[in-house]
């Protein structure tokens, strides 16, 4: 997707950006800290360490975890119950989550032991700082959380490096153990202190990590959402007319608007619309696939602004149990539970499905003799011999019955762990995970729809589409051949994907759309 091109962030007690957590993420942005916020951390550290050497139990310090609450832990022994704690939490399994997630866990996790509400040391903020900054990637399993005491398992993963101990992924991506490349870094392993283990893995970063991620790529689809559908709306011989300003004021949802006005845009000066605006045009109105495009598109659009809402909160708190108050308080909460990000995370996942059900439904209409109003059938070079694209909307059906089934929320479930201590959880690491899937799969379901597009305008000559979707065509057609006969159509798909991948398709549209 297209660069954010952030050199430098600086983490300190302000709230990050969406845009400075996706940059550190994807292009390996460095990681300065604010020397106030260290100088707060080292203030705040000296209360926690007074707590440590009192007689009253305090959790997370002189007391264990959890179910196991109520333990009082000697002094001799509380480093070893911070590090058993990292250890015995990094219990995930499975696939290792890509490196982006990963980095964008470290800095939210960075930026909130960087608020002062956490007790922890300057010296553990460093090394997470630092290991961000090495391109050392944490090996981080796909399975463990439960979205409640925040993202606890995958969190561990990273602490867990910090220790010396486990897998990363080093520079070049080679699977490496944690401690020999923290030397070879230049990185001292942490020998976390009391309260350290609980402020290193209590929070939702794993789950807004990708909720941020999922947000900047959704954006930039949905942009494409509407300049594939008015490719196809062109390409059928569909009207503009149903995106007029005037019509969508009559219900004035923000995304609804903005849709249609750039739908509008990308068809202007059509030389195929034109083509069929005549009186003699006997087609009163188009397929629901065409004409409410702007309304499914803009209804995913209002949830992507509503889930950045929730996003822009989450990134402006600092998450831990318990957490020390600015009058020096240190008190258990519950705001790691995931409910709020989980709800839009399955939100998100339900739009996605629909945008990619409507595209589904323009394709079949592109390949269907019977509604083409005049393409071949398949848009094949010889219907018969050749099958042109009918296989691409398999691929796609399969692909739009996948996203249904990802649709299906996650943060209804909730299963009791702890000795039900953790009796309802939030599923939100889960939610996020199927949520990336869904854009995945977003992403095929559009470059089908963009390559079907594409191959019917060429088929619509000698009339000529808008510049906008003239410039697209021609853009697909540095990647991928126009008609003729059958060829291997695997690899014309996956190219178009890198098309839009790069962010080049989404280049040609700011370039050419003017709004």
């Amino acid at each position: 997707m297209t660069r954010i091109g952030i050199d430098r962030v600086l983490v300190g007690t302000t709230p990050l950006t969406a845009r400075q957590v996706v940059a550190v993420a994807r292009e390996g942005s460095e990681v300065t800290l604010a020397d106030d916020a260290l100088d707060r951390l080292a203030a705040v550290r000296e209360h926690i360490d007074e707590l440590a050497r009192g007689t009253r139990p305090a959790y997370g310090i002189s007391t264990g975890f959890g179910a196991l609450a109520l333990r009082h832990i000697a002094p001799e022994r509380r480093v070893d119950l911070q590090r058993s704690l990292i250890r015995s939490h990094a219990a995930g399994a499975g696939t290792p989550v890509e490196p982006e997630v990963v980095r964008a866990m470290m800095l939210l996790r960075l930026r909130t032991l960087m608020s002062g509400h956490t007790g922890v040391r300057p010296q553990t903020a460093l090394t997470l700082a630092r290991l961000l900054n090495s391109g050392l990637v944490p090996v981080v399993p796909e399975y463990g959380s439960l979205g409640c005491s925040g993202d606890l398992a995958p969190l561990s993963a990273v602490a867990l490096a910090m220790m010396g101990e486990g897998e990363v992924f080093g520079v070049e991506g080679a699977l490496v153990a944690a401690g020999p490349a923290l030397v070879a870094a230049g990185i001292e392993p942490l020998v976390p202190a009391e309260k350290e283990g609980l402020a290193l893995i209590n929070g939702t970063d794993g789950m807004l990590g990708m909720l941020l991620l999922a947000l900047a790529d959704l954006r930039q689809l949905l942009d494409l959402a509407d300049l594939t559908a008015a490719m196809s709306v062109e390409a059928l011989l569909g009207t503009d007319r149903v995106f007029a300003a005037d019509l969508h004021t009559l219900r004035p949802h923000p995304g609804q608007m903005e849709s249609a006005a750039r739908m509008l845009a990308v068809l202007a000066d059509s030389g195929i619309v034109a083509s069929h605006r005549g009186d003699d045009c006997p087609r009163v109105q188009d397929a629901y696939s065409l004409r409410c495009a702007p309304q499914v598109h803009g209804a995913a659009r209002d949830t992507v602004a509503h889930a950045a809402t929730v996003a822009e909160r989450e990134l402006a708190s600092a998450i831990d149990n318990p957490v020390v108050l600015s009058d020096g308080r240190v008190e258990s909460n519950g705001n790691f539970h995931g409910a709020p990000v989980a709800y839009v995370l399955d939100f998100l996942a339900i739009a996605t499905a629909d945008v990619a059900s409507i595209a589904e439904r323009r394709t079949d209409r592109m390949l269907d003799v019977h509604r083409s109003h005049g393409l071949p059938a398949f848009l094949a070079d010889d219907p018969g011999v050749d099958s042109g694209y009918m296989i691409a909307q398999y691929t796609q059906a399969g692909v739009v019955s996948e996203l249904k089934r990802l649709a299906v929320p996650a943060s209804v479930d909730s299963i009791p762990s702890s000795a039900m201590q953790e009796d309802h959880v939030s599923m939100g690491w889960s939610a996020a995970r199927k949520l990336r899937r869904a854009v995945d799969g977003l992403t095929t379901v559009l470059a089908i729809e963009l390559l079907t597009a594409a191959r019917a305008l060429d088929m619509r000559a000698p009339l000529t589409p808008a510049p906008v979707t003239g410039a697209v065509r021609d853009l697909v057609r540095t990647a991928v051949a126009g008609p003729g006969p059958d060829r291997h159509v695997a690899p014309e798909i996956a190219a178009v994907v890198e098309l839009i991948r790069a962010g080049a398709v989404n280049e040609v549209l700011d370039r050419e759309v003017n709004l």
